[in-house]
């Protein structure tokens, strides 16, 4: 029988924590069925139960609710006294206790503000990039000597401390722990592959992705104006305002090494009447809306067979505080999507103030399914993408508008934003 509902996500790190406590001390839990973030945990019944509005949450049948990861997977963990989870005795409690306060605070804190540099939700700062990447290496070293004499980190069974262990290395090992790293840290890494490899909890922590080079920031390539015969003062740059520079004193250093071509599938696809650089030119050159217009040109000439058109939302709006500094972020995002420039074009915005925003915009590209285009990004999934149906009127109205740069969401408007050409 159930004893509560556990709110999270699949891929979030103290979700996958506390389901991992559940399965190991035997505990059926319950998980929400369709549950989409940022849109049920902002309704009121959610917020009565949970008033920050976050995840994870717990809702215990007896109607007992709890929010933060460690103290639901400790609580659970509590409700399974044989499992060890604990440790045996107070000493293993204090222990447990301190490897995850070790964790969270030498390991998972810097490695967060580098994934956010990275990502461009924080401006880059190399300096603090190499202190946090210092922090995170002398942090895993000493963990690395722990391990040396003993399988886990405080008895011989897992325990929650353990779990916080794994679910932090396994983000970092695909993002900044690369190869070279981790061969300084055998125990480190053997640790990680005994927890998500236990029998009970490959499912919850699903495959692992391991980086062989330590993904570093690109700044993003300055916009080159082009002179135009026709108009003095082209309309795009009388709506588009320009963000502050942020990075131009970066050292140009590669997001992803250099790696030998592939075959794209993509360019195995069926050939399209729609040419996406005539669109990308229509779209500079042209007024967005009116007659002759660069949406009447789109409309006379998109192939719905050989392209699709998507709604982009960031999904941690939270996270977001300057305008400007969102507006960096868009611009990170698509210079991490370079690979895939033929193939897509992009019209995506910070609507709303500082502290209260937004991203969200549009793609239009190649072929029926967003993945293929934008996984060449390593932050691709902190954003979702929802197909957008041009025969119906609200999706219509949000393509339109957001190529428009007049998209309203909420009640906030466009602030600024960036195009993918």
């Amino acid at each position: 029988m159930s004893i509560g509902t556990l709110w999270t996500i699949p891929r979030q790190r103290p979700g996958k924590v506390i389901r991992s406590v559940a399965v190991l001390g035997g505990l059926q839990i319950d998980l929400p069925e369709n549950y989409t973030h940022y849109e049920d945990n902002k309704k009121p019944e959610f917020l009565a139960k949970f008033p920050h509005g976050k995840i994870p949450g717990w809702e215990g049948k007896d109607g007992f609710l709890l929010t933060e990861g460690v103290p639901i997977a400790k609580y659970l963990a509590s409700l399974a006294p044989n499992s060890g989870l604990l440790g045996a005795d107070a000493k293993d409690a204090a222990l447990v206790d301190q490897w995850i306060h070790f964790v969270d605070t030498e390991v998972e804190a810097p490695q967060r503000i580098v994934n956010q540099m990275l990502s461009g939700i924080f401006p880059y700062l190399k300096p603090i990039h190499t202190n946090m990447m210092e922090r995170v290496t002398r942090s895993l070293t000493t963990v690395n000597s722990h391990l040396a004499t003993r399988t886990f980190l405080v008895t011989e069974r897992i325990t929650v401390a353990d779990l916080v262990l794994a679910s932090t290395l396994q983000l970092a090992v695909g993002i900044t722990v690369d190869a070279e790293l981790r061969a300084k840290l055998p125990n480190v890494a053997r640790h990680l592959e005994t927890i998500v490899n236990q029998p009970k909890l490959k499912e919850i922590f699903g495959e692992t992705t391991y980086v062989e080079k330590a993904l570093q920031f690109v700044p993003p390539k300055k916009e080159v104006k082009v002179s135009k015969e026709a108009k003095p003062a082209a309309p795009k740059a009388e709506k588009k305002p320009k963000a502050p520079a942020a990075d131009d004193d970066e050292e140009d250093e590669p997001l992803v090494p250099a790696e030998p071509k592939k075959a794209n599938p993509l360019d195995a696809l069926p050939k399209s009447t729609f040419n996406l650089e005539d669109w990308k030119r229509a779209y500079s050159n042209k007024e967005t809306r009116g007659a002759g217009g660069a949406l009447e040109w789109f409309y006379e000439n998109f192939d719905k067979d050989g392209f699709s058109v998507w709604r982009v939302d960031f999904k941690y709006p939270t996270e977001l505080t300057q305008t400007f500094m969102s507006s960096n972020q868009i611009g990170g995002f698509f210079n991490r999507l370079e690979a895939s420039r033929k193939y897509l074009f992009g019209s995506v915005g910070v609507l709303g103030s500082a502290n209260d925003s937004l991203i969200s915009g549009t793609f239009i590209l190649r072929g029926p399914d967003v993945i293929p285009v934008v996984d060449v990004a390593p932050d691709f999934e902190s954003y979702e993408y929802k197909k957008l149906d041009l025969e119906n009127a609200d999706d219509k109205a949000f393509f339109e508008s957001a190529l428009a740069w007049e998209l309203e969401i909420d009640g906030k408007k466009w602030a600024d934003g960036k195009n993918f050409k």
